[in-house]
Protein backbone atom coordinates (compact mmCIF):
# COMPACT_ATOMS: atom_id res chain seq x y z
CA UNK A 1 0.00 0.00 0.00
CA UNK A 2 1.28 3.38 -1.16
CA UNK A 3 1.68 6.24 1.41
CA UNK A 4 -0.87 9.20 0.93
CA UNK A 5 1.36 12.08 -0.32
CA UNK A 6 1.02 15.21 2.03
CA UNK A 7 -0.76 18.00 1.12
CA UNK A 8 0.86 21.07 -0.25
CA UNK A 9 1.71 23.70 2.15
CA UNK A 10 1.23 27.39 0.28
CA UNK A 11 3.38 30.03 0.44
CA UNK A 12 2.86 32.72 2.87
CA UNK A 13 4.85 35.59 3.71
CA UNK A 14 3.28 38.35 5.79
CA UNK A 15 1.66 41.49 4.26
CA UNK A 16 2.74 44.84 5.32
CA UNK A 17 0.45 47.74 4.44
CA UNK A 18 1.21 51.51 5.09
CA UNK A 19 -1.74 53.99 4.86
CA UNK A 20 -0.05 57.73 4.34
CA UNK A 21 -2.13 60.23 5.63
CA UNK A 22 -2.46 63.86 4.39
CA UNK A 23 -0.17 64.84 7.13
CA UNK A 24 2.77 62.70 5.90
CA UNK A 25 2.35 60.32 9.15
CA UNK A 26 1.83 56.21 8.21
CA UNK A 27 -0.41 53.55 9.52
CA UNK A 28 1.03 50.38 9.33
CA UNK A 29 -0.41 46.99 9.77
CA UNK A 30 1.35 43.81 9.11
CA UNK A 31 -1.15 41.04 8.45
CA UNK A 32 -3.53 43.11 9.88
CA UNK A 33 -2.46 43.67 12.90
CA UNK A 34 -1.16 47.11 13.99
CA UNK A 35 2.23 48.00 14.44
CA UNK A 36 3.02 50.91 16.27
CA UNK A 37 6.63 53.16 17.08
CA UNK A 38 8.44 52.09 19.82
CA UNK A 39 7.05 53.82 23.53
CA UNK A 40 7.66 57.81 23.19
CA UNK A 41 8.70 57.49 19.48
CA UNK A 42 7.09 59.71 17.11
CA UNK A 43 4.61 58.69 15.07
CA UNK A 44 5.38 56.76 11.58
CA UNK A 45 6.24 59.17 8.88
CA UNK A 46 7.17 57.89 4.95
CA UNK A 47 10.86 58.70 6.05
CA UNK A 48 10.57 55.87 8.91
CA UNK A 49 10.57 53.34 6.04
CA UNK A 50 13.27 51.56 5.90
CA UNK A 51 12.69 51.14 9.88
CA UNK A 52 9.06 50.44 9.53
CA UNK A 53 10.11 47.13 7.04
CA UNK A 54 13.28 46.62 9.35
CA UNK A 55 10.76 45.87 12.60
CA UNK A 56 7.93 44.40 10.22
CA UNK A 57 10.45 41.70 8.57
CA UNK A 58 12.80 40.53 11.59
CA UNK A 59 15.78 43.27 10.64
CA UNK A 60 14.86 41.69 6.90
CA UNK A 61 15.47 38.42 7.85
CA UNK A 62 11.50 37.13 6.97
CA UNK A 63 9.83 38.50 3.15
CA UNK A 64 7.14 40.54 3.61
CA UNK A 65 4.88 42.28 0.73
CA UNK A 66 4.86 45.75 1.15
CA UNK A 67 1.77 47.51 0.08
CA UNK A 68 1.71 51.47 -0.11
CA UNK A 69 -1.86 53.32 -0.02
CA UNK A 70 -1.42 56.95 -0.58
CA UNK A 71 -3.49 59.81 0.78
CA UNK A 72 -4.91 60.03 -2.63
CA UNK A 73 -5.90 57.08 -3.40
CA UNK A 74 -2.94 55.73 -5.30
CA UNK A 75 -1.42 52.05 -4.13
CA UNK A 76 1.83 50.52 -4.74
CA UNK A 77 3.13 46.95 -4.12
CA UNK A 78 6.32 45.32 -3.83
CA UNK A 79 8.25 42.12 -2.37
CA UNK A 80 10.64 43.03 0.17
CA UNK A 81 13.17 39.75 -0.22
CA UNK A 82 14.98 38.50 3.14
CA UNK A 83 18.57 39.15 3.20
CA UNK A 84 20.83 36.36 4.10
CA UNK A 85 22.24 36.57 7.63
CA UNK A 86 25.56 37.60 7.31
CA UNK A 87 28.04 35.57 9.94
CA UNK A 88 28.80 38.54 12.76
CA UNK A 89 32.40 39.80 12.40
CA UNK A 90 34.93 37.61 14.55
CA UNK A 91 35.68 39.02 17.56
CA UNK A 92 39.45 40.20 16.86
CA UNK A 93 41.72 38.31 19.62
CA UNK A 94 43.27 40.69 21.88
CA UNK A 95 46.53 41.49 20.39
CA UNK A 96 50.22 40.57 22.66
CA UNK A 97 52.12 43.11 23.65
CA UNK A 98 55.14 43.64 21.70
CA UNK A 99 58.20 42.33 23.56
CA UNK A 100 59.99 45.15 25.06
CA UNK A 101 63.44 45.08 22.94
CA UNK A 102 67.07 43.54 24.77
CA UNK A 103 69.39 46.11 24.42
CA UNK A 104 72.82 45.31 23.58
CA UNK A 105 75.88 47.03 25.28
CA UNK A 106 79.22 47.43 22.86
CA UNK A 107 81.72 49.05 24.10
CA UNK A 108 85.59 50.04 23.69
CA UNK A 109 88.30 52.31 24.75
CA UNK A 110 90.82 54.09 22.75
CA UNK A 111 88.55 57.07 21.47
CA UNK A 112 88.92 60.59 21.62
CA UNK A 113 87.29 62.46 24.45
CA UNK A 114 83.99 64.09 22.76
CA UNK A 115 84.57 62.47 19.64
CA UNK A 116 82.38 61.53 17.31
CA UNK A 117 81.34 57.71 17.16
CA UNK A 118 80.08 55.51 13.91
CA UNK A 119 77.76 52.55 14.89
CA UNK A 120 77.78 49.83 12.57
CA UNK A 121 75.64 47.92 11.74
CA UNK A 122 74.39 51.51 11.40
CA UNK A 123 71.66 52.44 13.90
CA UNK A 124 73.30 55.51 14.82
CA UNK A 125 75.95 57.75 16.46
CA UNK A 126 77.12 57.98 19.70
CA UNK A 127 79.94 60.30 21.37
CA UNK A 128 82.58 59.27 23.47
CA UNK A 129 82.62 59.79 27.36
CA UNK A 130 85.32 62.48 28.75
CA UNK A 131 87.81 59.60 29.10
CA UNK A 132 87.34 58.70 25.79
CA UNK A 133 85.30 56.01 26.58
CA UNK A 134 82.32 55.16 23.92
CA UNK A 135 79.02 52.90 24.60
CA UNK A 136 76.53 52.24 21.96
CA UNK A 137 72.83 50.73 22.97
CA UNK A 138 71.93 48.84 20.43
CA UNK A 139 68.22 47.87 19.58
CA UNK A 140 67.68 44.14 18.31
CA UNK A 141 64.78 44.88 16.06
CA UNK A 142 66.75 47.26 14.28
CA UNK A 143 68.84 44.59 12.99
CA UNK A 144 66.39 42.66 11.11
CA UNK A 145 64.77 39.87 11.20
CA UNK A 146 67.71 37.20 10.74
CA UNK A 147 69.63 38.58 13.45
CA UNK A 148 68.60 36.40 16.24
CA UNK A 149 69.83 33.63 13.84
CA UNK A 150 73.57 34.55 12.66
CA UNK A 151 76.03 36.28 14.27
CA UNK A 152 76.15 39.64 14.37
CA UNK A 153 79.28 42.17 14.57
CA UNK A 154 79.16 45.78 15.40
CA UNK A 155 81.66 48.54 14.40
CA UNK A 156 81.97 51.55 16.68
CA UNK A 157 84.65 54.22 14.34
CA UNK A 158 86.31 56.94 15.62
CA UNK A 159 85.50 60.07 13.30
CA UNK A 160 88.64 62.05 14.50
CA UNK A 161 90.72 58.83 16.04
CA UNK A 162 89.96 56.38 13.47
CA UNK A 163 90.09 54.14 16.18
CA UNK A 164 87.95 50.90 15.12
CA UNK A 165 86.22 48.32 17.28
CA UNK A 166 84.75 45.66 16.40
CA UNK A 167 82.73 43.21 18.82
CA UNK A 168 80.20 40.28 18.08
CA UNK A 169 76.95 40.26 19.83
CA UNK A 170 76.20 37.59 22.21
Amino acid sequence: MRKPEPEPVPVSIPLVVLDVREDGTVAVTVDGIRLDPEPFAPPWRRASFGQIIDRATDDRTTPARVEVREADGTTFTDIIAAQRRRAPHPTPEPEEPAPRPVFHTVEGDGFVPGEDIAVAVVTGHTDASGTGTARALIDPARLGPDAASSVVEVVLFGRISGTTIIRRLP
